[in-house]
């Protein structure tokens, strides 16, 4: 049990070292975006963190983020990644930061307060 524990320490590591920072252009998406059934992290280093409760279960995903197209963006591993369409990139509503990801609108919780 030790080195399954020790197995999944070193792959966690390895997948966090992979992420890329995000470019300049996108520093926007940084923050943690929420909505009622979902939680979207995405850090300055590239990492993003995700989790949706469904009526079919729950999705999660902890890994780097690969690439943008467009407002989308991909995160995985090779080729085991995902897309999240952005159907409304980050903007400012007001005094709130709002994003449509996958048919949802999230809110950023406390920008000031975003760390890597």
């Amino acid at each position: 049990m030790g080195s399954t524990r020790l197995i999944s320490a070193c792959l966690v590591a390895l997948l966090m070292g992979c992420a890329e920072p995000l470019p300049a252009e996108k520093t926007d998406y940084v923050g943690e975006w929420r909505a009622e059934n979902m939680r979207l992290h995405i850090a300055k280093n590239g990492h993003v963190e995700y989790q949706r409760r469904t009526q079919n279960g729950n999705v999660s995903i902890n890994a780097p983020l690969q690439r943008f197209e467009g407002d989308n963006f991909v995160v995985g591993i090779g080729m085991f990644n995902t897309t999240f369409v952005v159907a409304s990139p980050p903007h400012r509503d007001g005094a709130v930061w709002r994003m449509t990801v996958d048919g949802v609108d999230l809110v950023r919780q406390d920008p000031g307060a975003i760390q890597t």
